[in-house]
């Protein structure tokens, strides 16, 4: 079972920055199963959307329209940790910020909740104007 938490999150003003972390519980599990994770958010009132992705080796990223530039995915596989650096953040960030994660060894990334079998329970990102 992998069991997926996320940290980092909080209350800043906007323009300011904030660098979630996603850590994966069990040894090495994010490599040894070579698994996709991206990063989704969900805000009151509206669906989980798909935010940034990064493939199992690191080598392939993309990222929504909306955070394009502003944000950066990332992973150190060794540390079974994906981080999401937020910079200049914006009125319409704030949401649960959710990690997930998939078996895919390829370097594809898919931007569909239903793809994603793995999550954690979300860390909440605050922006005030």
């Amino acid at each position: 079972q992998v069991l997926l938490e996320e940290s980092g999150g909080g209350l800043v003003q906007a323009g300011d920055s904030l660098r979630l972390s996603c850590a994966a519980s069990g040894r090495t599990i994010f490599s040894s199963y070579a698994m996709a994770v991206a990063w989704f958010r969900q805000a009151p009132g509206k669906v989980r959307e798909f935010v940034a992705g990064i493939s199992w080796d690191g080598e392939s990223t993309y990222y929504a329209d909306s955070v394009k530039g502003r944000f950066t995915i990332s992973r150190v596989n060794a540390k079974n940790i994906v981080y999401l650096q937020m910079n200049s953040l914006r009125p319409e960030d704030p949401a649960v910020y959710f990690c997930a994660a998939r078996i895919q060894p390829t370097f594809a990334i898919v931007t569909s909740t239903i793809d994603y079998p793995y999550w954690g329970q979300g860390t909440q990102v605050t922006v005030s104007s």
